[in-house]
């Protein structure tokens, strides 16, 4: 079974939408990020494992595969730490929410807590040119995002 949670990259100036797309397997424990990921994102891995963790969800011990589509564009930065969670707490369960309609942003710390990121402004702007209605920021990121209606 595989989901897909939406969120925004930036490439130079530009943002774009980003399909995190997530699934867990019958299979050894394994947890792999595809998709033209950089060094940040492949460390994601354990910011996401320890956050879950520490945030008291159960991290599942199967085998992991995260998907960052397009692939054809490099992903670069902390964006995708929050998304990846949302999307495997929706794997498991834990979310029942429907969150197609929902752009996704945000770093993750070890201890669970959702950190601001840079370039809000143009993802939030990326995400309702893509028809996203909502989207879920960090807090401290809450009054650069409110400038997008």
């Amino acid at each position: 079974m595989a989901v897909c949670v939406y969120t925004c990259g930036i490439n130079g100036i530009n943002a774009n939408i980003v399909n995190i797309e997530a699934d867990i397997s019958s299979g050894l424990p394994s947890y792999d990020v595809v998709g033209l990921a950089d060094t940040a994102i492949k460390e994601a891995k354990e910011r996401v494992r320890s956050g879950m963790r520490n945030s008291g969800f159960e991290f599942p011990m199967r085998r992991i595969t995260i998907n960052l589509a397009p692939a054809s564009i490099k992903k670069e930065g902390t964006y995708y730490d929050l998304p990846m969670a949302v999307a495997l707490l929706k794997l498991t369960g834990a979310i029942k929410a429907d969150l197609s309609e929902y752009a996704i942003l945000g770093e993750l710390s070890l201890s669970g807590e959702v950190r601001g990121v840079y370039g809000i402004l143009p993802m939030a702007d990326m995400a309702k040119s893509a028809g996203l209605k909502k989207i879920i920021v960090p807090y401290d990121n809450r009054s650069e995002a409110a400038i997008v209606p």
